[in-house]
């Protein structure tokens, strides 16, 4: 089994976190979201996974590490390709043309999901779906009373189906999918100056692929700020009989409300943390109270409240009092 993950967007809608660190590498309850997405992908494959591919922009050879270095402790191949232009969904995956072979899951990096389902490995093609409130904000699937999927549905203006697509798909045969792929690129086939995937799945579809509905318990989107803080809470949630606190936490007349996650070397002094917090590496805490909130690597908070933030890695901030978004290597002090 191979995975394909598209990562090559810019993640807008996460800056200030990502002028210095690609989307995908944002930690999560600890550990970056794409890590965590190819852990839960390898739980719910019927195989072992081979290869993992990832497709990225020109993000440095430090980040190309880390993704190899996720693909080695899964005990995969890792895989490196390029996507230059913002081409759409169907283009990025032809980025990764030569590892389409085979077994393939294809998963955008920016979903996180809960499921028990296994993929079986022999149905020609799966799609995640969940059932959402508002599918008109989302690209939905019907199916027939034999729960195989007979149309895919761009945000649809008028109620067709409440199962959205969370952008997980998995293909029995990878080179189908690469020659689909191939003809809408080679045709010029775009919709709104993009190729997309969807294209090639009713193409599939319209020759006789089979496509069925897997259907996820609970879809995490790790879109912009908000939801992935409340993605980390949930995350924290399932995994609160994990260890998730390092035993090198200094803590000096301290709480920790649980679930939280604390990397190696925070030091904690006067402080309440929690529930669910995640604090990276080296960071200090001091006279500060933190509720549901990502602290990444080396920052130092001295009476700092915050709750629903996100705070950076290097980041300094002294006597602050509010919701924050600070990204990398800045330096906050109020009334100091």
């Amino acid at each position: 089994m191979k995975i394909i993950i598209p990562m090559a967007g810019m993640g807008k809608r996460m800056r200030p976190h990502t002028l210095t660190i690609p989307k995908p590498l944002i930690p999560v309850a600890g550990k970056p979201m794409v890590h965590r997405l190819v852990e839960e992908i390898s739980k719910v494959s019927a195989e072992k996974i081979d290869e993992i591919a990832f497709i990225v922009g020109h993000f440095g050879s430090e980040v190309e590490k880390s993704l190899l270095k996720i693909a080695q402790d899964l005990g995969a191949k890792g895989s490196i390709y390029y996507q230059d232009e913002p081409l759409g969904t169907a283009h990025a995956v032809y980025c990764a043309a030569p590892s389409l072979t085979g077994k393939t899951i294809i998963a955008f990096a920016d979903t996180l999901f809960d499921s028990d389902i296994k993929i079986d490995d022999n149905q020609e093609a799966v799609i995640c779906v969940q059932k959402v409130k508002n599918p008109e904000a989302f690209g939905v699937v019907k199916t027939n009373e034999s729960g195989l999927i007979t149309d895919f549905i761009e945000k649809p203006k008028t109620f067709v189906s409440d199962m959205a697509i969370i952008g997980i798909y998995y293909f029995k045969d990878g080179l189908n999918l690469k020659s689909e792929l191939e003809y809408l690129l080679k045709n010029n086939i775009q919709v709104n100056g993009e190729f997309q995937l969807t294209d090639a799945l009713e193409n599939m579809k319209n020759k006789g692929v089979k496509f069925y509905p897997g259907v996820v318990k609970e879809w995490l989107d790790c879109g912009n700020k908000d939801s992935t803080v409340y993605t980390n809470g949930r995350i924290l949630d399932l995994k609160r009989n994990e260890k998730l606190i390092s035993d090198s936490l200094i803590k000096v007349n301290s709480v920790i409300i649980e679930p939280c996650f604390i990397g190696e070397n925070v030091n904690i002094v006067n402080s309440v943390i929690g529930p669910y917090v995640s604090i990276g590496n080296n960071t200090k805490i001091n006279n500060s109270l933190i509720s549901n909130s990502i602290i990444q690597n080396n920052t130092q908070l001295e009476n700092v409240t915050a709750n629903n933030s996100m705070i950076g890695n290097f980041v300094n901030i002294k006597n602050n009092v509010q919701e924050l978004n600070v990204g990398d290597y800045n330096t906050l002090m109020i009334n100091c």
